[in-house]
């Protein structure tokens, strides 16, 4: 079979193209001190797969009054690699805003991923973005949030607190 019957973009790309990969570890904050999970960076042919494995979300919680729900939760590249809880009721915060190299305006900043569902507090996500290679966000960190990202609110989409981080490293 030929091999770019499927994948025509890949005439134009070596398959031996130099591969690169970073990995995060994220560790939960007090507000949610079970959450453990992994999120690997591996460059493939024009971008990057993103891959996130995560349990100890918190479960789902509605909107109520003038309260934000709990989940699906902001899930973002932050501009420094510090994980440091410091303020255990608002941790996280020597991890800087929203890694937006480009300045662009929220929702499209290349760190803003798609939002995490928690499965009885599991989630497991793969996705594709052009915006980076791995080596662009080694260094940076991957933040949880608490509350789902709105992608329109400036300039961090109201996730609300972060819950989870982990320091972007090479593989």
């Amino acid at each position: 079979m030929y091999p770019y019957m499927y994948y025509p973009y890949l005439m134009y790309y070596p398959i031996r193209e130099e591969m690169s990969r970073a990995y995060a570890e994220i560790r939960g904050s007090q507000l949610a001190p079970n959450l453990r999970g992994y999120v690997t960076f591996t460059d493939i042919p024009n971008g990057t797969e993103v891959s996130v494995e995560v349990v100890g979300l918190p479960p789902y919680k509605p909107a109520q009054g003038d309260q934000a729900p709990i989940g699906p939760h902001g899930f973002h590249i932050h501009e420094k690699g510090n994980c440091e809880v410091g303020d255990e009721t608002d941790p996280f915060q020597q991890a800087g805003g929203h890694w937006n190299p480009e300045n662009q305006p929220h929702g499209h900043h290349p760190g803003d991923f798609p939002v995490l569902f928690s499965n009885n507090g599991y989630a497991r996500m793969s996705f594709f973005t052009n915006r980076f290679k791995s080596k662009d966000v080694i260094g940076k960190s991957v933040m949880i949030h608490q509350n789902p990202d709105d992608y329109r609110t400036q300039p961090a989409g109201d996730a609300g607190k972060r819950i989870g981080c982990g320091v972007i490293k090479a593989y």
